[in-house]
């Protein structure tokens, strides 16, 4: 165990980074198919292929799923695992043609780096080429390279984030974990202590304020809150169907929403994919509960393993220290 969501046996994870562009991508490898869901919670989501995620559509397993930097442009880097899996035989079996099913979402970092540069289908197809099931690279990486949470105030007074990963290993050889991006409108907490861990900045540099106390007072009003968004993967090695792959997609968002204040808003896209791989039986909500854990847990580390990028410091340097 490694705490990473390469610890669910078949996945693969791979970033491409742009850190002078502030952008990239990330691949979560299911070459051999995955039973796949998803839940969409926010009201500003970029999304594709999340149709056929729904129980009663035919399609039962994707070969992938992408996350991207770029708002609706970085879809087009699907396009690029669509290619990289097609050349090497997987998809979903038809009579004419493998077709590698690739849901994706995407966040809004052109505010960050450069607005001009965005994934496509190259950048997909090179994180795929860097995909592997060892370690996983955490913090300013892959979609999580442009991603910056507590933007009440405009981004010049937002705090770096990124992405983050972990695994939890429960009764019966159960492995439920997670993948996440944060790039959140509100503020990262610790759920336990509910001590702001990043969001924006006071005046200062020095401390945090609180997102809710500052729409309280009529803030959002007078900045034009930027696109946000937190998107990521959970994945089990237990046996699902749709309809219980969808519900552990549901539970996950719980993740978000401990960790994430205040989150599901109508300035964010929050979704979250969730993929079965493996044989194993256990009960749909132990691994809904030990999902929204694991969420939480990824979205703090993509807080704590983030660094100062493109001019915006991240937590560590604002003054914020951990146990």
């Amino acid at each position: 165990m490694r705490n990473t969501i390469a610890d669910v046996h078949g996945i693969k994870v791979g970033h491409y980074t742009d850190r002078e562009a502030a952008t990239g991508c990330t691949v979560v490898l299911c070459e051999q198919g995955a039973v796949a869901g998803g839940d969409i919670a926010g009201s500003a989501p970029g999304t594709r292929e999340t149709d056929l995620l729904r129980p009663t559509s035919l399609v039962q397993e994707v070969q992938a799923i992408l996350l991207s930097g770029g708002s609706a442009f970085g879809l087009d880097a699907a396009a690029g695992v669509m290619r990289y899996l097609e050349e090497r035989g997987f998809g979903y079996d038809t009579p004419i043609a493998k077709i590698p099913i690739v849901p994706a979402a995407i966040l809004f970092d052109l505010a960050v780096g450069s607005s001009q540069v965005r994934p496509g289908a190259e950048q997909g197809y090179q994180a795929c080429l860097a995909a592997s099931d060892k370690e996983v690279a955490e913090g300013c990486v892959g979609a999580g390279t442009g991603a910056t949470v507590g933007k009440i105030l405009g981004i010049d007074r937002a705090t770096k984030s990124g992405l983050g990963t972990a695994s939890q290993g429960i009764a019966g050889g159960i492995i439920v974990a997670a993948l996440i991006v944060v790039n959140a409108f509100g503020d990262v907490i610790d759920p336990k202590t509910g001590q702001i861990l990043a969001g924006p900045r006071h005046a200062s540099g020095k401390d945090f304020l609180s997102t809710a106390e500052l729409l309280k007072s009529g803030e959002a009003g007078r900045n034009a809150p930027l696109l946000n968004t937190t998107i990521g993967v959970v994945a089990t090695n237990a046996h699902l169907d749709k309809g219980q792959v969808s519900k552990l997609a549901q539970m996950a968002q719980d993740g978000i929403a401990r960790a994430i204040k205040p989150s599901h808003t109508m300035y964010d896209g929050d979704a979250m994919f969730a993929l079965s791989l493996g044989e194993k039986s256990s009960d749909i909500t132990v691994l809904g509960s030990v999902a929204a854990e694991v969420v939480t847990t990824a979205i703090i580390r993509a807080i704590t393993q983030a660094e100062a990028l493109a001019g915006l410091p991240a937590a560590k340097e604002v003054g914020i220290r951990w146990n």
